[in-house]
């Protein structure tokens, strides 16, 4: 993979559409869904024989969604299950460990 051809795959990958998805309606109430992403890249070059690299990686997941019904839009906040139970498990181990 060549720099540009790593800098398309960015424009392509990181864009509103990436971010929000299409309004989805039903009975009245519009929900758009949202997520959130981290990505990054790198690249290099060598000396002697010809040599060239370079790569892209995006992570997405969900945030929330935007719900909209009539004039009203509420922000609804997706929870991730397994990030709570390792939260709260860290806190329960943590109050164990200073309590002795």
């Amino acid at each position: 993979m060549t720099y540009l051809d790593a800098f398309r795959l960015a424009k392509g990958a990181l864009s509103a559409r990436t971010v929000y998805s299409e309004p989805c309606e039903r009975d009245g109430v519009t929900v758009i869904a949202a997520a959130t992403i981290h990505g990054g890249g790198g690249g290099g070059s060598g000396m002697g024989m010809v040599t060239e690299g370079a790569g892209f990686g995006v992570v997405a997941r969900p945030a929330g969604a935007f719900v909209i019904r009539g004039s009203s839009v509420r922000w609804r906040p997706a929870i991730d299950v397994n990030r709570l139970i390792g939260t709260v498990g860290a806190v329960v181990v943590a109050v164990l460990i200073t309590r002795r």
